[in-house]
């Protein structure tokens, strides 16, 4: 199956089979990392994805046996601050999803390990993102940080699971909104060539 995107136009099976507008399309969490020239990407994987039938998982639910993934392209952001809040601008870029029929390999010590199932759809987000982080301004302490992005789905294919056969261009083809709320912390120790690895999850709901 070749890939297609929405560029091509509407889904060929049109409303039908595809996630409402604003309907609930998937919850993630992962980890934004950054390396040592400020590039930051982020890593991880599905919690919940709307309409996909059987496990997630094989086995008990974590990274190490997640079915589905993701991951994005570096990208870098400018930093700013407007009182006690603290804002990161970040440039368009796309992340793509994953497919894992064998789990096991993903870990949050190596992100370039969630991209490397079967890529199964690829997401351009439609605007700068600004992440907002209460605090954390002149010594004082970090409170909360979230940030806010739509994304355009560039690219699917067909896949198999569940004893189904699915395509994100038919059930997410105008793409998704996603609100994240990440950590204000940095875990340790670090993956070897990052200087910050900093949890979130995220919730999406599709384009109309």
């Amino acid at each position: 199956m070749s890939w297609s995107g929405s560029e091509q136009g509407e889904s060929p099976i049109g409303a039908r089979g595809r996630i409402l507008p604003a309907q609930l399309a998937w919850y993630v969490t992962g980890r934004f990392y950054v390396d040592g020239d400020g590039a930051i990407l982020d890593a991880g994987y599905f919690l919940h994805l709307q309409d996909v039938t059987g496990t997630l998982f094989l086995g008990a639910p974590g990274e190490g046996t997640a079915c589905f993934t993701f991951l994005a392209e570096p990208f870098n952001a400018d930093r700013l601050t407007n009182g006690d809040l603290s804002l990161a601008v970040d440039a368009v870029g796309e992340f793509s999803l994953f497919l894992n029929r064998d789990p096991g390999g993903p870990t949050f010590d190596d992100p370039r390990s969630f991209g490397a199932g079967e890529r199964i759809a690829t997401f351009r987000r439609t605007s700068i993102v600004v992440g907002s982080t209460v605090g954390g301004v002149d010594g004082a302490p970090a409170v909360v940080s979230v940030n806010l992005f739509s994304a355009a789905l560039v690219e699917s294919k067909e896949f198999e699971h569940g004893g189904r056969t699915l395509d994100l261009g038919r059930l997410l083809p105008n793409g998704i909104t996603q609100w994240g709320t990440a950590s204000t912390k940095s875990i340790s120790p670090l993956p070897a060539g990052y200087t910050a690895a900093v949890p979130f999850v995220g919730s999406a709901v599709a384009i109309g």
